[in-house]
């Protein structure tokens, strides 16, 4: 069963990560969702969160319909490719970017 409210909000003393699930998603095990990461002074970065998997299943259902020259190549501007599924697996990624240094290495920077 989906998400009730598609914005799911998770709150740290270092960031808040807002991740926009889709009708057909749960917290504990969504796979492909938009998310942006907040500073407590404001600044913002985008991500599209994907697992290996789920890039799989959108390049073979692409084969299909024929987009990306039929599931031959996949392009995301903001795309963060995770081993695992769920938001706190996101979260974890997110404290990690942080944890490295600056987000612009690795992150869209939105205005």
């Amino acid at each position: 069963m989906g998400s009730a409210d598609p914005l799911h909000q998770v709150s740290t003393p270092r960031f808040d990560a807002v991740f926009m699930l889709g009708a057909d998603d749960t917290v504990e095990s969504v796979e492909n969702v938009d998310a942006e990461l907040i500073l407590p002074d404001g600044r913002r970065w985008s991500a599209t969160f994907m697992t290996l998997d789920e890039i799989s299943r959108v390049m073979g259902r692409w084969r299909g319909t024929g987009e990306a020259l039929g599931g031959r190549y996949f392009h995301c501007d903001d795309l963060v490719i995770v081993r695992e599924a769920g938001v706190q697996a996101m979260v974890d990624v997110f404290a990690g970017i942080l944890d490295e240094g600056d987000p612009d290495d690795v992150l869209r920077r939105l205005e």
